[in-house]
């Protein structure tokens, strides 16, 4: 089911300026999944992450590697 909502809320997001500066403006994958929480959608940092590379609509989750971020 959390797949669902994270398509649900990308859908959402790309009709949304707000909703879409206020992600964009995120650092890290958590963030944007308590963003999304706050909207009613379930769905972990780490499931994002995952999804990076696929595209809803015309949204497509990418993953930025910061430069001193652990693995």
């Amino acid at each position: 089911m959390s797949l669902d909502h994270l398509r649900r809320f990308l859908k959402e997001m790309q009709n949304d300026d707000i909703l879409k500066d206020e992600v964009l403006s995120s650092s890290t994958a958590d963030d944007v999944a308590l963003i999304a929480l706050r909207k009613g959608y379930e769905f972990s940092g780490d499931e994002l992450l995952r999804f990076s590379g696929k595209k809803v609509g015309r949204v497509t989750v990418q993953k930025n590697d910061v430069p001193g971020e652990y693995n």
